[in-house]
């Protein structure tokens, strides 16, 4: 029976998020817990990798973590950003956040719905003569260069910032009574068996959302019990509460 459920993410700042619903609905005990955390680079770090942020005329941003490192390390490099560089990001969301760096306009952010970079393709081939830089974390694959690469759009992927382990306290360690654990990244399973070296999932149910996830899940020789997104549950929350449904019919 689940009764606490670990989501290894931040808690929701909003109260309408989906996942107090499933709690009041299922009786359960939700815990927001990151299991990984986000550092900044130094300059010195970034400058090893050649890269002049104003050889570039766009950014594209898939994370807000992007939006606060690209200009936070511009800012310690004394780089003044242009007035008509342009940002292309992969959902609204994330558009509206670099409003906190310099002043929003229209005709120099541009955004996907679906939080892919597939959907910002169409977008960013009407604009194929720029040259378009990508903040990325420590902890990345070579799918969007390969992307990117497969649209001829001239672009150069950097390192702004690193993705590490945000390790349990002893206390923690030996508090860990969940029935069932949520991940969202690779790193997040790396996480959990660098924390818990001799983790015994026996009872616990994992769920990820993304394939590279439930990869890891797999590699480590864990059993996955819930995979998102699917067709049906696009989000992680709808995917839950299917499984919880599921659990109090059986």
């Amino acid at each position: 029976m689940i009764k606490k459920i670990l989501v290894s993410q931040p808690k929701p700042s909003s109260e309408k998020s989906p996942y107090f619903d499933i709690a009041q609905r299922f009786g359960v005990e939700l815990v927001f817990r990151p299991f990984i955390k986000v550092e900044s680079i130094s300059a010195r770090e970034f400058r090893t990798q050649k890269v002049n942020i104003l050889d570039y005329t766009a950014v594209v941003f898939t994370s807000r973590h992007a939006i606060d490192h690209f200009f936070t390390l511009a800012k310690e490099l004394r780089v003044q950003i242009p007035e008509d560089m342009k940002y292309f990001c992969v959902t609204e969301t994330i558009a509206l956040y670099i409003q906190k760096y310099v002043q929003y306009r229209k005709r120099k952010v541009f955004f996907g719905t679906t939080g892919r970079v597939d959907d910002l393709l169409p977008t960013m081939i009407k604009h194929k003569t720029e040259r378009y830089l990508v903040p990325m974390s420590s902890v990345h694959n070579d799918a969007l260069t390969q992307l990117l690469d497969s649209k001829k759009l001239q672009h150069r992927e950097c390192v702004m910032y690193k993705t590490v382990s945000n390790d349990f306290t002893p206390e923690e360690i030996e508090t860990f009574d969940y029935d069932m654990l949520l991940f969202f990244s690779p790193a997040g399973i790396e996480s959990l068996t660098k924390n818990f070296p001799d983790f015994n999932q026996d009872k616990i149910a994992i769920g990820t959302f993304g394939p590279a996830t439930a990869k890891a899940v797999k590699d480590a020789g864990l059993r996955l019990d819930l995979e998102a997104p699917t067709e049906k549950y696009p989000s992680m929350t709808g995917a839950l509460q299917h499984y919880l449904l599921m659990q109090e019919e059986d």
